[in-house]
């Protein structure tokens, strides 16, 4: 995947876990980024990787309708990824999704994607669920051939997911799993980030659609947790947590700084997190997307007593 050298893409959000995937593959591409973030020195880590004039940077808050339409200014294309787990919902994933539809839309704009999430349901209990779904909604309504993509649980080497589960095995005598039966189906960052890339490169394959990305593996939470032991020689024993204590855990602490698991995010996970039809959903972008124990193992090492050198033993 090529593109003329004077291609300019936008890229809300590029300075974060999905974003530094997404830059990698645009500049691959051969294309010119613009990072627009509320605090742009959060990405400059992005400068070492691409040549001189292919990137620059601009401060810009969604929630500012005239930060975004200076920031879409002269694009090609444009891609949100920016979303938020706790705090005002509606302000980033509704209005904010809105503005930089809008704004991609008055700039004449070739092409949008936008970042949603697996569960993104305007009918959703859950705030997230809901706000996601009806953030797909606005862009919808003022730029009709945008692209959505809804990814599964992204994993990475800097991620909050594996690595979190990996610092507690690391730390605690017995794992305890939350909704131990949840399934998902957990997507790697750079696969994520080359399909997205794709999707604004080639819009007159992606346009007006809709994309539901996981991994090639279904897995339950409770598995996850038990690979992530086997990788890192963690011989501990992974406690699942009965619903109905995992419920009152989240519904009287989840409000606390440092909660394990809000009331919101309890909600999510009373549906399975996996692509809707079988499959991966990657097949529209042709290749295949990696499995989560061929690349985690490469820096789960580092939660090992003895680094890559020590021996590892299954727990099954």
């Amino acid at each position: 995947m090529t593109v003329k050298s004077d291609r300019l893409i936008t890229l809300f959000g590029g300075g974060g876990f999905v974003g530094r995937y997404v830059a990698q593959a645009l500049f691959k591409a051969g294309a010119r980024v613009r990072i627009a973030e509320r605090d742009p020195r959060s990405a400059f880590y992005l400068k070492p990787l691409t040549g001189l004039g292919m990137i620059q940077f601009l401060r810009a808050d969604i929630r500012h309708p005239n930060d975004v339409a200076s920031a879409v200014k002269d694009s090609d294309s444009v891609i949100n990824l920016v979303g938020i787990l706790s705090g005002d919902f509606d302000s980033i994933h509704v209005e904010g999704a809105r503005n930089v539809a809008s704004a991609s839309s008055a700039a004449g704009v070739r092409s949008l994607v936008h970042v949603s999430a697996i569960g993104a349901d305007p009918e959703s209990e859950s705030r997230y669920g809901r706000s996601k779904g009806e953030g797909e909604e606005a862009v919808r309504s003022v730029f009709p051939e945008a692209t959505i993509i809804r990814p599964s649980i992204v994993f990475g080497m800097e991620d909050n997911f594996v690595n979190r589960f990996a610092g507690m095995a690391r730390m605690l005598p017995a794992l305890p799993v939350l909704r131990g039966g949840w399934k998902l189906q957990p997507v790697h960052a750079a696969d994520l980030g080359r399909a997205i890339a794709m999707a604004a490169l080639e819009p007159q394959a992606h346009q007006g659609r809709t994309y539901e990305l996981g991994g090639p593996q279904v897995i339950s939470m409770a598995e996850v947790n038990r690979w992530i032991c086997q990788a890192t020689g963690r011989s501990k024993p992974v406690v699942e947590i009965p619903d109905r204590i995992g419920a009152l855990l989240a519904r009287t602490t989840g409000w606390l700084p440092g909660s394990p698991i809000s009331w919101d995010q309890w909600l999510m996970l009373q549906s399975d997190n996996v692509v809707a039809g079988g499959g991966t959903g990657f097949e529209p972008f042709g290749f295949r997307p990696a499995p989560l124990a061929a690349v985690a193992e490469g820096w789960l090492s580092s939660y090992r007593r003895h680094g890559r050198f020590a021996r590892v033993h299954s727990p099954y």
